[in-house]
């Protein structure tokens, strides 16, 4: 079996697939670790809702999609924050995808996206409980930083110099 990695519209039902999937395991898990349940549905329903993944569409970002034998198997999104650095999102691989090296095939053609965009630098944030991101992250030459943003849930932060 093969991977393949290409960009892919953020609004195609690839895309929604992908993103209810992913937004879904990260909330649950979150909700799972400090609240003992799981993500209420009309909670995760809004939350799906409200990001969309506008940000992903070129110019100015990409969405990328792997596929494992032909079918959707995961992502990973860029968006460029400024002429010099992206921003890595939503890298995401199907529960029984993982372990078969399609996060780092991933991540490799989000940095090759950014480069091509114009940027010299990848940053991303992350958080505690996702130990298989920070993981995988390390592996790939990312380097934890001081954080970049305030985002709430965001509790470790890592760069990468694309050059």
């Amino acid at each position: 079996m093969t991977w393949t990695v290409a960009p892919e519209p953020y609004d195609s039902p690839v895309a929604a697939a992908l993103w209810r999937a992913y937004y879904t395991e990260v909330s649950d898990r979150w909700y799972l670790l400090h609240e003992g349940r799981r993500t209420d549905p009309e909670e995760l329903e809004r939350e799906i809702a409200a990001q969309a993944g506008a940000d992903l569409a070129p110019p100015r970002g990409r969405l990328l999609v792997a596929r494992y034998a032909g079918e959707p198997a995961g992502s990973a999104g860029i968006r460029l924050l400024d002429g010099a650095t992206a921003e890595l999102t939503r890298v995401f691989l199907y529960e029984g995808m993982r372990g078969k090296g399609g996060a780092s095939l991933l991540v490799q053609a989000a940095e090759d996206a950014a480069r091509a965009s114009g940027a010299g630098r990848m940053i991303l944030d992350t958080r505690g409980d996702l130990v298989e991101a920070r993981s995988l992250y390390a592996r790939l030459g990312y380097a934890e930083t001081e954080p970049h943003n305030a985002d709430p849930y965001a509790e470790h932060w890592f760069a990468k110099e694309l050059a």
